[in-house]
């Protein structure tokens, strides 16, 4: 720790700021709302314990390999990712690509058909395991950036960490290592300064409420629930984003909403909201970038 400026807590990186007060925030053409759309697309080790299940284990005793909880993600990255892609691609959207960095290597034909449609890659770990399980974080993060660098041209600029899990030190490593904004502290409707030893990384906002791993993974509603609460959730802060522009995120994974009964409720959710005027269709990165013009301004 700099001992000029000590980060001893979460709270000292991050000071507690209402939305209401601060100084403004302006999106693109005087935009109400900035939607971002995140696509999850990770690494599920065979031979380990699987990051979430669909079914639990006969008589309660797990076995390894998981085989048919490898197999429900599998099914996301053979099938429900190109549903995805013809989803968004139908209605002129980009997403956020939110990568594990062996991925790249894994599932090389999904990888390169979303840096075809132009895509933003972001990290998001090595492989899906939790910051608090990867013995070397620092490590684990050169290795996600180079393996984007080396498969898109250049390096990430934004990461989400796995589960979107962070140690004290996490944040102080990603700036170190030239991320610029997160999307892990889910805190805010407008992008916002976290505090590090490297000097402010942003976070740009996130959502664990529009976010199908909740939904349908934890909290298991059923199949319409991610367009109700999104088209609800998008419809307040439209109201609200008359005079405070808002972002608001939609979270998906392939093996979630990317499944035949699921898929059409993404594209009712979309086709909600494209019918509203003063929306900005945007990137994590560009959120970030029009949030740091602003404060350099």
């Amino acid at each position: 720790m700099n001992p000029n400026n000590p980060l001893r807590t979460t709270r000292d990186r991050i000071p507690y700021q209402p939305i209401v007060g601060r100084r403004p925030f302006a999106l693109p053409n005087n935009a109400r709302v900035a939607v971002w759309t995140i696509v999850n697309v990770e690494n599920w080790l065979p031979q380990a314990a699987m990051p979430r299940a669909v079914l639990s284990p006969p008589m309660g005793q797990p076995l390894l390999p998981d085989v048919p909880n490898w197999c429900w993600h599998e099914y996301g990255m053979r099938v429900g990712f190109w549903r995805f892609l013809e989803v968004l691609q139908s209605r002129k959207l980009r997403a956020t690509f939110a990568v594990n960095g062996s991925a790249c290597h894994e599932y090389e034909a999904a990888c390169r058909a979303a840096l075809d449609a132009g895509w933003e890659f972001m990290g998001h770990g090595f492989e899906q395991k939790p910051m608090h399980r990867v013995e070397d974080q620092a490590l684990a993060i050169r290795k996600t950036m180079d393996a984007i660098q080396a498969f898109t041209g250049q390096p990430p600029r934004g990461w989400e960490s796995p589960g979107l899990t962070e140690t004290d030190t996490t944040i102080d490593l990603l700036a170190a290592a030239g991320i610029e904004y997160v999307a892990d502290w889910v805190l805010d409707d407008q992008p916002v300064s976290i505090q590090t030893q490297s000097g402010p990384i942003v976070s740009v906002p996130y959502s664990v409420e529009i976010n199908d791993v909740v939904i349908s993974a934890v909290q298991q509603h059923a199949s319409d629930e991610l367009f109700r609460r999104g088209r609800d959730q998008f419809d307040q802060l439209y109201k609200e984003g008359a005079t405070i522009p808002r972002v608001m995120a939609i979270s998906i994974h392939p093996y979630l909403t990317g499944a035949p009964h699921r898929i059409r409720y993404l594209e009712a959710l979309y086709d909600h909201i494209i019918q509203h005027q003063d929306v900005a269709w945007m990137t994590g990165g560009e959120i970030m970038d029009v949030y740091k013009a602003q404060q350099a301004a």
